[in-house]
C-alpha cells in the first residue's frame, strides 16, 4: 500500500498521478479488433471456433442456447437460501427501476403547438455477464431486471461457460428469474460481436450493456456505432473518504472486498486524521489473513491501493471529485451536508453502517457503475438506459399562425427559404 502525506515534498506530484482517463491497451484494441471481424464476416463458425479457444467449450449452433431443460434443472437445484436472496434483490432493484422509470408527457408552447416526449423500450437489447472465476448471480438481477422493468420484449444474456459448455446454476437461475427471454453460452468481445452484428443462431439486438473484463469493455467500444452501449465498466473501484468519526476495522473491511473482486481493482482511503490512517493500515493486516482471496487481495494491496492522508477534509472532498471513483464510501461527521458536495462518483454509500458490498448486492440501484473517471461525465445503469426517447410536435391553424414568422427569420438569417415556405405555405392554405 502506497501512503502519501500532504506533507510530502512530492505530494501535488503523487496526487495528480492519482487521476486517469481509461484507454485500451493497443494489444487489447488489436486483438478485439481481430475477434469482431472473425464474428462478423464468419457468423456462427467464427463464433464457435472463438469459444472453443478462448473458453475450451466445443459447442455447436445447437448448442449454443441455454434451452429452456437446462433453465428448468436449474431452477429445481438451487438452494432455498439462493432462491430468498434473489427474491430480495429483485424486489429492491425493481421497485428502484420503477420510480426512475421516465414517463411520457405534453404540454402546449407559447405559439400554441402541442409538445412532449414518448418513452418507449428497445425491442430487443444484449447484456453481457461475466463468468470468470465466479458467476456473476448479482450482475444478472443488476441488469436483467432494469430490462424488464422497462417493458424490453426480448432480452437476450450471453455469458461464458465452463469447458463442459455448463453454466453455473444459480446464475442461470437468477436471470430466468429476472426476466432473461434468451440465453447463450458465449463469453469475451466475441459474445459482443454476436450480439452486435448477429449470426445464423443469434439475432442483433439495438442496444448492449453489462461489466466485463478489459476485452469486453474494448468490445464495446469498437461496436458502438452498430449498436448503442451503456457505458464502458472497467475494473471495480472504491475510495474512503472518512474523518475521525469513522470505525477503521469497518474501512479495511470495504478496501479489502474491493481488492478481492480483480488484481487489478483499485482502492483508496483519503482522510485528514493520521490516527485513523494508522489503525486503518492495522486493521488491514490484521483481516487479511482471513480472506479466501488473499493472493488476489495481496496484488491489489502492492499496486492498485493508496491510503492519502490530507490537510483538512474539504481537501479530501475535492481529490474526490478529481478521482470520479465508481464507489464511494463517505463517513465523517454531518455527512447529510458534505453529500452535496460529491459530484462525480458512480455510486455514494454513506455512514459507518453502509458498506459497499449492500450496494453489490440488494441495495436497489445497479452496481454497474462509471470506472476510471468516467464518473463525472456518465451516470451508473439505470432503467431509462433501456427506453428509447421520441419527442412529439403538433401544430393546430392558430399555432402555426403563430410560429411561422419566427421560423421564417430563423430561415432568412441562415438562407433556408424552403424551410420557410413549408411554414407559410400552410397560412396560405388557411386563407
Amino acid at each position: 500500500m502506497e501512503i502519501i502525506k500532504h506533507t510530502d515534498a512530492d505530494y501535488a506530484e503523487k496526487r495528480a498521478r492519482l487521476n486517469r482517463r481509461a484507454a485500451p491497451a493497443p494489444e487489447v484494441e488489436a486483438t478485439v479488433a481481430e475477434i469482431l471481424e472473425t464474428v462478423r464476416t464468419r457468423g456462427d463458425a467464427g463464433l464457435l471456433e472463438l469459444t472453443e479457444k478462448f473458453d475450451g467449450a466445443t459447442l455447436t449452433a445447437e448448442t449454443l442456447r441455454v434451452t429452456e431443460a437446462v433453465m428448468a434443472e436449474a431452477r429445481e437445484s438451487v438452494s432455498d437460501e439462493v432462491r430468498e436472496a434473489v427474491a430480495a434483490a429483485k424486489i429492491n432493484v425493481k421497485t428502484f427501476a420503477e420510480e426512475s422509470m421516465r414517463r411520457d408527457w405534453s404540454r402546449t408552447n407559447a405559439q400554441g403547438a402541442e409538445v412532449g416526449e414518448r418513452f418507449q423500450a428497445f425491442e430487443r437489447v444484449g447484456i453481457y455477464v461475466p463468468g470468470g472465476s465466479a458467476p456473476l448471480v448479482s450482475t444478472a438481477i443488476m441488469t436483467v431486471t432494469l430490462a424488464t422493468a422497462a417493458g424490453v420484449p426480448q432480452i437476450v444474456v450471453t455469458t461464458p461457460c465452463d469447458a463442459y459448455g455448463k453454466v453455473n446454476p444459480a446464475l442461470l437461475y437468477a436471470l430466468g428469474e429476472a426476466g432473461a427471454h434468451e440465453v447463450y453460452k458465449v463469453g469475451g468481445a466475441q459474445a459482443l460481436g454476436a450480439l452486435a452484428y448477429g449470426t445464423a443462431t443469434i439475432k442483433p439486438v439495438i442496444k448492449v450493456f453489462g461489466p466485463g473484463n478489459a476485452y469486453v469493455m474494448e468490445a464495446k467500444r469498437q461496436v458502438f456505432g452498430s449498436v448503442s452501449v451503456d457505458l464502458l465498466p472497467g475494473p471495480s473501484e472504491v475510495l474512503v473518504l472518512a474523518d475521525e468519526t469513522a470505525n477503521p476495522a469497518f474501512i479495511a473491511a470495504d478496501m479489502l472486498a474491493q481488492a478481492e473482486h480483480d488484481p487489478v481493482s483499485l482502492v483508496g482511503f483519503v482522510t485528514p486524521s493520521a490516527a485513523l490512517l494508522e489503525r486503518v493500515v492495522k486493521e488491514v493486516e490484521k483481516q487479511k489473513p482471513f480472506l479466501s482471496r488473499s493472493p488476489i487481495i495481496d496484488k491489489v494491496l502492492a499496486n492498485g491501493t493508496f491510503l492519502l492522508l490530507v490537510e483538512d477534509f474539504a481537501e479530501g472532498v475535492a481529490i474526490a471529485n478529481d478521482y470520479a471513483p465508481e464507489h464511494l464510501s463517505l463517513v465523517c461527521a454531518d455527512e447529510d451536508a458534505w453529500i452535496p458536495k460529491i459530484t462525480t462518483s458512480g455510486g455514494i454509500f454513506v455512514g459507518n453502517y453502509s458498506p459497499v458490498a449492500v450496494g453489490d448486492f440488494l441495495a436497489g440501484p445497479s452496481h454497474e457503475l462509471p470506472t476510471g473517471g468516467a464518473g463525472k461525465s456518465f451516470p451508473g445503469l439505470t432503467v431509462d438506459q433501456f427506453q428509447r426517447r421520441t419527442s412529439v410536435v403538433k401544430l393546430d391553424s392558430e399555432a402555426i399562425a403563430k410560429s411561422a414568422p419566427i421560423v421564417s427569420t430563423f430561415c432568412a438569417v441562415e438562407g433556408l427559404d424552403a424551410h420557410a415556405r413549408s411554414a407559410t405555405i400552410r397560412l396560405a392554405e388557411e386563407s
